[in-house]
């Protein structure tokens, strides 16, 4: 498909998310995100979600309604899903990476998700992937309601190289739910998965978040998303960029932490 089909394609799906429901959140713009992304010189978008206030927050909303590949976000509903059937008993159960050589010698290690999220193992991921299988990885996707839920026919390279995509605003809509442990799955699993995406605390705050890093992609799509707790309340978040420049992938987390405190959150 070519440039200007995509961008169509882009078009049709952001039309289609305005009225595909009987409601959808307020978008507001933010000047100081906007002016965040400008200084760091990257495209992309941010999205806050603020359930209290019914309110999309962020920058460039037509791109926060473009579907990409999850790439390693996808850990998160990965391990829900691997939690939820049976395929690994519990995020400290060890799982085998395959013994094949990785991009990354710290990932050439048998080790639990709780560990292998820290470093976003993917082969241990792929693994856990292959031991859902995929009969129970379409039932569960379909119940989870997670971006386009395709997950075409290889079990373990969906999230990375495609067809299944999401959008940021529909990434902070699972994230929410995940808090606020809403998704129809057990309240046990749920809870697991927010107990290893945990990675910061501040004062009256907590940090939750994953990043994601696709590369057989063109351009590449760089993600960080999760949400913050703080004064009772959840806030959901994603930000996405495209990663042409080979250190576009250090600007996530620190453009997405500049955007959190330009609105306030952390």
């Amino acid at each position: 498909m070519g440039r200007s089909a995509k961008g169509l394609m882009a078009m049709i799906i952001f039309a289609a998310s305005l009225v595909s429901t009987a409601h959808a959140a307020a978008w507001r713009e933010s000047a100081d995100v906007v002016k965040l992304f400008e200084d760091a010189g990257v495209t992309g978008t941010f999205v806050l979600y603020d359930a209290g206030q019914d309110l999309l927050l962020g920058h460039n909303q037509y791109r926060a309604n473009e579907r990409f590949i999850p790439a390693s976000t996808f850990k998160l509903p990965n391990t829900l899903i691997g939690l939820s059937t049976g395929a690994v008993k519990s995020v400290d159960e060890v799982l085998p990476y395959g013994g094949e050589p990785q991009p990354f010698d710290i990932w050439e290690k048998d080790m639990s998700l709780r560990d292998a999220i820290k470093i976003s193992n993917v082969p241990v991921y792929r693994e856990l992937a292959r031991r859902v299988g995929l009969k129970r990885m379409r039932k569960s996707m379909k119940k989870l309601g997670y971006g386009n839920g395709d997950v075409g026919t290889a079990v373990d390279t969906f999230w990375l190289k495609g067809p299944l995509q999401i959008t940021a605003v529909e990434q902070t809509h699972f994230l929410y739910k995940l808090a606020r442990g809403k998704l129809p799955f057990p309240a046990k699993a749920q809870a697991a998965v927010r107990d290893i995406a945990r990675i910061e605390t501040g004062d009256g705050w907590e940090l939750f978040a994953k990043t994601g890093l696709g590369g057989d992609v063109e351009p590449g799509v760089g993600w960080w998303v999760g949400w913050v707790e703080k004064g009772g309340r959840v806030y959901a978040f994603a930000l996405n960029i495209e990663t042409r420049n080979p250190d576009d992938k250090d600007k996530r987390v620190p453009l997405g932490k500049a955007s959190l405190k330009a609105l306030g959150i952390i």
